[in-house]
């Protein structure tokens, strides 16, 4: 009995977003990911503090996932930005800064939380009205005819991470076979339903970025013991292959689970040794060329098949299953207790090998056009390496995104500025009816308008990181940076082109710094005549929902008006 203790009452915290802990913490998480943000921002390290391994990233799904939090509302928080990048694998930053600006300027707004969440839920409403439209000022359509905006749209999120540490030629590099890649997975067939492929992305620490390449087909690792029996398939027919993903090692537990009755003078090895031979003795009777096994073989039945010029691969994995299925055409074996059906069989065209550094290859090659293809990255060591195979693994997501909605948006800031200048001239011209529709005062409703507009122009400001001011032209809303020891009389020497490229400066033009008070205008469209290309595009779909989560994960924080808490 004296190890009892008495339990204690849950504790009940009320008015949460009044805690100057709790606004503490939001804070450091929001200067914490603002920091990360853009091409420019700052690498942070993350690791504990009994060793083990270091990572190097900016990335928001790593450095949410290591930096946990035991309050509820951070908790909301993190779990919305990971639950928007696990979908769309894009905008997992601006979620995190957007929303964290919301809750911050509704505070310091004065609003009560209730007016402030139905005026952000109204501008959230008008922002994606006006995505949606056709003349929107900071939409692209992406032209599939030529592959320069996926090119554009691929090099931004490469360029978006700077841990991987490119060259401008390694970037472009890079996102010229991210674009080969999806390309590669989407199948030539006519209308209907169809499948996309997959790519299988191989990583080769030490090799220079510029040999990484593209095959189409798989590229599976194998031990150099494997030489002597390669196939190389000179002639016009398919090689036939077999695929098993329950284990050849022999043993008994592998069978699966239930009882077994084994008879005490029974040499139960060596009868399962006879059952795994007799697979392989049908495997070489039906002309099997290539024996791939998900698990472990047993080396008497690998000895029997090479010694019958069959190819052997084991430990395969799990990853790799799906996409020889898709290449092949193969139906994989889940048990060694029946014989191998006529139809479980798939083909490859012919095998090969390619070395990659201290990697040997066996590259299959499919029977015909296939959308499975395998990207080999290089990079100069791990840390670069593993940040470069998540980010192109994000590229190609991104990628397929477009093929639901083939639009981007301008990148660089100038949707957040473009956005905000169009929410003031909207808000401005049409105050009285908004106000009486939700409810509020026209001073409410100004208030937070200003608050949800200066919330995005601070994540556009997210993006400089080396002391410069952020400015907005006061034609088109796009956004300009420039150094800090500029004066407003030399702004015009300094100009080069807004964040996104597609804005060069004149002399007509006019502009102002961020998060400062200017008259309200309609941003005006971009002509369509131009020659120049944007240097920056962002997801289309991406955004748009992660313009949603941050407003809806904002509301959702700042409705809380209670927190109960079992402490025992």
């Amino acid at each position: 009995m004296s190890r009892l203790a008495k339990k204690s009452p849950p504790v009940c915290v009320d008015l949460p977003l009044d805690d100057s802990d709790f606004r503490r913490k939001l804070k450091c998480l929001r200067q914490l990911l603002e920091s990360c943000f853009g091409p420019a921002g700052r690498l942070k390290q993350v690791h504990n503090n009994i060793g083990g391994h270091v990572i190097t990233t900016s990335t928001s799904s790593v450095l949410l996932q290591s930096a946990s939090s035991s309050h509820p509302l951070m908790k909301i928080i993190t779990a919305s930005v990971l639950g928007h990048v696990s979908r769309f694998s894009d905008c997992g930053l601006f979620v995190a800064i957007f929303c964290l600006a919301l809750i911050d300027r509704a505070n310091k707004s004065g609003l009560c939380q209730s007016t402030a969440i139905r005026v952000n839920q109204h501008l959230l409403s008008t922002c994606t009205g006006y995505l949606h439209q056709e003349d929107c000022g900071c939409k692209l359509k992406l032209d599939f005819c030529g592959s320069q905006n996926l090119i554009g749209l691929s090099r931004s999120v490469i360029c978006s991470k700077p841990a991987c540490v490119l060259t401008e030629l390694e970037a472009m590099h890079i996102s010229r076979l991210a674009v080969q890649a999806f390309v590669m997975t989407v199948p030539c067939e006519g209308p209907g339903r169809v499948s996309l492929g997959r790519v299988v992305t191989v990583s080769v620490e030490g090799l220079p970025v510029k040999d990484s390449s593209v095959f189409p087909g798989l590229l599976v690792e194998i031990p150099e013991i494997l030489y002597p029996g390669i196939i190389e398939n000179d002639s016009s027919a398919p090689l036939k292959m077999v695929l098993y993903t329950a284990s050849l090692s022999g043993d008994l537990f592998e069978l699966g689970d239930g009882s077994l009755e084994v008879n005490a003078h029974v040499d139960t090895e060596s009868q399962m040794l006879d059952q795994l031979l007799e697979l392989g003795s049908q495997a070489v009777k039906d002309e099997v060329k290539l024996f791939v096994c998900q698990k472990v073989i047993h080396p008497v039945l690998q000895h029997y098949l090479r010694q019958h010029g069959v190819m052997v691969i084991e430990r395969l994995g799990g990853t790799l299953v799906e996409p020889l299925i898709q290449l092949t055409g193969v139906k994989p074996v889940a048990t060694l207790q029946t014989i191998i059906p006529p139809e479980a069989y798939g083909q490859v065209n012919s095998l090969s090998i390619r070395h990659f550094g201290f990697k040997r290859m066996m590259h299959l090659h499919p029977p015909e056009n296939t959308v499975i293809c395998t990207m080999i990255l290089c990079h100069r060591n791990e840390t670069m390496l593993s940040e470069l195979k998540v980010v192109c693994q994000k590229a190609e997501h991104v990628l397929r995104l477009t093929l639901r909605e083939p639009s981007a948006l301008l990148g660089g800031g100038c949707t957040e500025t473009h956005l905000a200048a169009h929410i003031r001239n909207q808000g401005i011209n049409k105050v009285a009816e908004a106000a009486l529709m939700l409810g509020c005062s026209e001073r409410e409703y100004l208030l937070g308008m200003e608050a949800f507009c200066c919330s995005l122009d601070s994540v556009a400001q997210s993006l400089e990181h080396n002391g410069g001011n952020s400015l907005i032209d006061l034609t088109h809303g796009h956004h300009w940076t420039i150094p800090a020891d500029v004066t407003q009389a030399q702004w015009e020497q300094v100009m080069g082109s807004c964040g996104c490229g597609l804005v060069e400066k004149r002399p007509d033009k006019e502009w102002t710094y961020l998060n400062t008070k200017y008259s309200e205008f309609s941003p005006a469209p971009l002509s369509r005549n131009t020659n120049l290309q944007p240097r920056v595009l962002d997801s289309f779909t991406a955004k748009l929902n992660a313009l949603q989560i941050a407003v809806e994960t904002a509301n959702l924080v700042l409705n809380v008006r209670f927190i109960i808490q079992d402490v025992n």
